[in-house]
């Protein structure tokens, strides 16, 4: 999945995650930790495979299962000394989502072997038939079949939606944007 298909999943499961368990809308610093969330595995992995050989492949250590919940353990218990619960559930649904979102084409097409990478380092990693290079020669290769399209489509959906609710997030990252509605509060 390309990092507008891991932003638009994100953001869709985020908004479903604030509406049916707070009946909210997406706000402010959460969203900034769900963008991060949803791009962090491919910022880890990629270069550290693709750039310095550190790692065997581009989906490993950063796409292990085993090392999201070591990582989000941790930053739950950071969040709970500052009260900043809500921005570290949307990370984990970024960073989860973005983990199920590399894993869920090759499920769809069978070919399970892919998904190994969900175990990493418990399951050895597989060598991918991929040309060398980084993010630019991988993007200049993107072949616009139906999945290209799905994601596209996904991620207008989520802009969308993104825009509808006031752009949150926008304000934290460029002051004097975005966050035109004010932050809503749990409904007890």
């Amino acid at each position: 999945m390309w990092p507008w298909g891991h932003a638009a999943v994100g953001y869709l499961l985020y908004t479903a995650y604030r509406r049916s368990r707070l009946d909210l809308r997406p706000q402010g610093v959460a969203v900034v930790a769900l963008a991060v969330g949803t791009q962090l595995p491919d910022l880890i992995d990629k270069p550290l495979a693709w750039q310095f050989a550190l790692l065997p492949n581009g989906r490993s250590f950063g796409h292990s299962l085993l090392i999201a919940a070591v990582l989000l353990f941790a930053l739950w218990l950071v969040a709970r000394r500052y009260d900043a619960r809500e921005s570290v559930a949307a990370f984990g649904i970024g960073y989860i989502g973005h983990l199920f979102g590399d894993a869920l084409y090759p499920a769809l097409a069978g070919e399970f072997h892919y998904v190994g990478f969900l175990g990493w380092p418990l399951i050895p990693a597989i060598e991918y038939d991929l040309a060398t290079g980084g993010f630019l020669s991988h993007l200049f290769a993107l072949d616009l079949g139906p999945l290209a399209l799905f994601e596209l489509g996904l991620t207008a959906v989520a802009v969308g939606l993104w825009y509808r609710h006031g752009l949150p997030g926008l304000g934290v990252v460029v002051p004097g944007y975005g966050e035109s509605i004010p932050e809503e509060q749990p409904k007890s």
